[in-house]
């Protein structure tokens, strides 16, 4: 029975992926985190219907991914409760050669 239902899960996924690729975005519109130019790198979204979203990169725009509302939903959420937070990298010294990159103090 469960496999059963995680089959009907995952084709009703595949159909709405199918359904919001197939989606004329030509005409949306694109949005910029506030405070960036357009000319600058960032990361773009345009809201589609039911709720989804597609993102793309300024420097890739003719690649774009598409999130239900559903999977955008989902991200939006783990990004404020901090699960895709970036470990900082080890730092090795900056152009001053100093070992933490900050200033040096005498």
């Amino acid at each position: 029975m469960a496999e059963e239902l995680s089959e009907d899960v995952r084709a009703r996924k595949e159909r709405e992926r199918d359904e919001l690729y197939a989606l004329d975005i030509s005409d949306v519109e694109w949005l910029g985190a506030p405070g960036t130019e357009e000319h600058e790198e960032r990361v773009e979204i345009a809201y589609l219907p039911a709720g989804a979203v597609a993102m793309r990169s300024s420097l890739d725009p003719g690649t774009v991914l598409r999130y239900t509302e559903a999977e955008w939903r989902a991200f939006v959420l783990g990004a404020r409760d901090g699960e895709f937070d970036l470990e900082p990298a080890p730092h090795t010294g900056g152009p001053d050669g100093g070992s933490d990159g900050g200033p040096d103090v005498a």
